[in-house]
C-alpha cells in the first residue's frame, strides 16, 4: 500500500482552471461524497491555490486515473486537460508535500498561515464522512502538529503572510499609500474580515464593506469600525471608490463589467482574491479600470521571497525530520506482520523446549522454574532484538521480511 497525493495548484494551472476545480469550504463534504464514487477512501484539500486528493493505493497509476476522472467530472473539463496539469507524489514525497503545504512553504504567498486551518478542516470533514483511514488520520494530524510548531517556534510563523496581506500590499502599491483613499471590501467572510483588519493596520482611513447579506456585513463593519453599505448600493459605491478588493464565497460574478462601466472619471483598481473569481474578467477592459486576480498577487509575494525563504530554511529542516519520523512509523506497519510472526515463532520454540526440559526436572522448586522461565525469555528477547530493529527501521522492508521469513522458517499461517 502506498501513500499518494494527486492534484493541481497555482504552479501547474491558471486561476481560470483552478476556479472550476475549487470546492467551497462549506461544500467539502459534498465534494468528498463525489470523490467516494472513485476512491474508497481519501482526503480532499481544496483552497484558492490548490485542489488535491490524498489517498492510499496499491498501485499509483490506477489511483491517479481515478482522481483524474473525479476532477474532470467535478470541473466539467476534458480528462486529457486535467491529466496534463496534474502532479502526483508517492510515499515520502507525498508526506513531505503535505507537510510543506501545512507549513505554508508550498503557497503562492510563501509562509501563509491560513492553509493550516484548511488542512485541519479537510481531515475533519473526511473523518466525519468516514472516508479516511487510520494511517491517513495520523499523516494529517502530524502535518497539523508540525504547522503549529512552525507558527510558534520559527520566524516564519512570527511573520506569517496571507492572501489578504498580499492583496493589501498590492493595494498600497497601486494607490501609492492607503491613507485617505476610498477602499471598498466586498464580502464579510473570513478572508474579507482579515482584509479589512489588515487595511486598517496598514493605515487605511476610509474603508467600507458591502455584502449580499447586509446583516453579516454590518456585523463586520461594527466590529472593526468601518462603514457598511447594502448590496443594492454596489454600483454607486464603486463609483466613489479608488479601489475595491473582492473576497466572497460566491460561485458567480459579484461585479460585472457593466457595474464598472457605469462609473466615470478617476481610475478604479479592482483586486479579485476569490476562487472562483467574483469579478467578470471583462471589467478589466473598461476604460480607467484595472483588474488584478489572485495569480497577480505572485508579483507581490515574490518581492520579499528571498528574505522569507531564508526564514523558511529552518522549517524545511523540520519538514525533513518529521517526514523521516513518519516514514519510520509507516515502514513499521509494513513489517509488523513479519515481526509478530517472528515473535510468535520464537515463543513457540521457547515454550516447547522449556516444557521438554521441565519434564526431566520434576523435583525442581517453583522459584527455580520461574528463574528458568525468565532466563529463556531473556535469551529469546536478546536474539530477536537486532532483527526487530532492522525490520522497524528498514527503508526496504520487503527484503528484510523475505530474508527473516526464510531464515526463521516463518509460514503465512503464522
Amino acid at each position: 500500500m502506498n501513500i499518494l497525493v494527486v492534484g493541481v495548484n497555482y504552479k501547474t494551472a491558471p486561476v481560470e482552471v483552478r476556479e472550476k476545480l475549487a470546492v467551497p469550504y462549506t461544500g467539502l463534504g459534498d465534494g468528498l461524497e463525489r470523490l467516494s464514487h472513485y476512491l474508497d477512501k481519501g482526503v480532499l484539500l481544496s483552497t484558492c491555490n490548490r485542489t488535491e486528493v490524498y489517498t492510499l493505493a496499491t498501485k499509483a497509476g490506477p489511483a491517479q486515473e481515478q482522481v483524474t476522472q473525479f476532477l474532470s467530472q467535478l470541473s466539467d473539463l476534458p480528462r486529457f486537460l486535467i491529466a496534463s496539469l496534474l502532479y502526483s507524489y508517492p510515499q515520502q514525497d507525498a508526506v513531505k508535500h503535505l507537510f510543506r503545504v501545512a507549513c505554508g512553504l508550498d503557497s503562492m504567498v510563501y509562509g501563509e498561515a491560513q492553509i493550516l486551518g484548511q488542512v485541519r478542516h479537510a481531515l475533519e470533514i473526511a473523518q466525519a464522512r468516514s472516508l479516511t483511514s487510520p494511517p491517513m488520520v495520523r499523516l494529517f494530524r502530524s502535518a497539523v502538529r508540525l504547522g503549529r510548531r512552525v507558527r510558534s517556534e520559527t520566524k516564519l510563523g512570527h511573520n506569517a503572510a496571507s492572501v489578504s496581506s498580499a492583496s493589501v500590499e498590492m493595494a498600497s502599491q497601486l494607490l501609492k499609500g492607503l491613507d485617505n483613499r476610498s477602499i471598498l471590501v466586498v464580502g464579510a467572510g473570513r478572508i474579507a474580515r482579515r482584509t479589512v483588519k489588515t487595511l486598517l493596520d496598514k493605515g487605511a482611513t476610509r474603508v467600507a464593506v458591502i455584502n449580499r447579506t447586509y446583516e453579516r456585513g454590518a456585523e463586520l463593519a461594527s466590529e472593526l469600525g468601518v462603514t457598511c453599505h447594502v448590496f443594492s448600493e454596489l454600483v454607486p459605491t464603486l463609483a466613489g471608490a479608488d479601489l475595491a478588493i473582492v473576497a466572497t464565497a460566491a460561485t458567480d460574478y459579484v461585479i460585472s463589467a457593466s457595474d464598472v462601466g457605469q462609473r466615470t472619471g478617476r481610475p478604479l483598481f479592482l483586486i479579485d482574491i476569490s476562487v472562483p473569481r467574483n469579478i467578470d474578467p471583462r471589467a478589466g477592459k473598461v476604460k480607467n479600470a484595472s483588474l488584478y486576480d489572485i495569480d497577480d498577487l505572485r508579483q507581490v509575494s515574490e518581492a520579499n521571497l528571498e528574505a522569507r525563504r531564508q526564514e523558511g530554511a529552518q522549517v524545511e529542516g523540520m519538514v525533513d525530520a518529521e517526514a523521516a519520523r513518519f516514514m519510520e512509523w509507516w515502514h513499521s506497519l509494513e513489517t509488523l506482520p513479519t515481526l509478530v510472526a517472528l515473535r510468535s515463532r520464537a515463543e513457540s520454540v521457547r515454550q516447547r523446549e522449556l516444557a521438554k526440559a521441565l519434564s526431566k526436572l520434576p523435583d525442581l522448586p517453583p522459584e527455580e522454574r520461574w528463574r528458568l522461565e525468565a532466563m529463556t525469555r531473556a535469551i529469546v528477547n536478546k536474539l530477536l532484538h537486532r532483527p526487530s530493529i532492522l525490520l522497524r527501521q528498514s527503508r526496504d522492508g520487503y527484503d528484510y521480511q523475505q530474508a527473516i521469513a526464510e531464515v526463521f522458517d516463518i509460514k503465512e499461517k503464522e
